[in-house]
C-alpha cells in the first residue's frame, strides 16, 4: 500500500508541476498520515468488493462516492474520504503548495484512481459523467 501510495504521489507530482524535475511527496510520515494509510489498507478489500458490486465508485475529485447500499456503505465511504483528504492536505502543506492546490491534488488523484480502475468499476470522468 505504501509503495502504491508513493507511486500515486509521484504521478501527482509529474502531472501538477511544470518542471519534470520537481516532485511532491509526503516529506514527514506523521502519526496522522500513518494512521490514515493504515486505515485505508485495512478497508481496501471491503472497498474493492463494493466497487465490484457497483455500490461505490471513484469520483473525479479523488474520492469514493456512494452509488448504492445503505448506512454501512455510507460509513465506509466517509471514513475513506476522510483519510484521503488528510493525505491530500498533507501533500499540499508539506510541499508548500499554494492554498488552491488542494483541488489540483484531488483532481490528479481522481485521474490516478480512474486509470487504475478495473473493468466494470464505476468511475466519473472529468465532465462528471459516470462510466
Amino acid at each position: 500500500m505504501k509503495k502504491l501510495f508513493m507511486s500515486c504521489v509521484l504521478i501527482c507530482a509529474a502531472v501538477t508541476t511544470a518542471s519534470a524535475q520537481a516532485t511532491y511527496d509526503i516529506k514527514e510520515m506523521t502519526p496522522e498520515v500513518k494512521s490514515a494509510l493504515d486505515s485505508r489498507k485495512a478497508r481496501f478489500a471491503e472497498l474493492k468488493a463494493l466497487k465490484t458490486q457497483g455500490a461505490v465508485g471513484e469520483n473525479n475529485r479523488g474520492y469514493v462516492q456512494m452509488l448504492g447500499g445503505g448506512k454501512p456503505v455510507e460509513a465506509l465511504v466517509a471514513a475513506e474520504n476522510k483519510d484521503r483528504k488528510l493525505v491530500y492536505e498533507t501533500i499540499v502543506v508539506q510541499n508548500k503548495l499554494a492554498p488552491g492546490a488542494l483541488a489540483t491534488v484531488e483532481s490528479v488523484f481522481g485521474r490516478v484512481q480512474r486509470d487504475k480502475a478495473e473493468s466494470g468499476e464505476k468511475v466519473q470522468d472529468a465532465s462528471g459523467r459516470w462510466n
